[in-house]
């Protein structure tokens, strides 16, 4: 059985989103940097956190918050036992 909400939050989706806040090239953004120190403030990460939510996502703002990568919000937003 398939699980939506995996196929929804893929790398390139977190990418896309990222970038679209940040106002740069998805290409731009790297797996492993840090997007604070990027530009990406509380507002802007509130703003995906609830565009997440409103996807089906179960992510807090903290848990981003604590690891702001790409790769680290791909394995948190990754469903269960992928």
């Amino acid at each position: 059985m398939a699980d939506t909400a995996g196929q929804t939050f893929t790398r390139e989706r977190l990418a896309r989103d990222v970038a679209d806040v940040l106002y740069v090239e998805a290409d731009e953004i790297r797996m492993d940097e840090n997007l604070l120190e990027q530009g990406l403030d509380s507002v802007r990460l509130m703003t995906l956190v609830e565009r997440w939510r409103a996807d089906g996502a179960e992510v807090a703002f903290v848990d981003l918050a604590e690891r702001p990568t790409l790769a680290e919000w791909a394995a948190l937003l990754a469903p269960a036992g992928a």
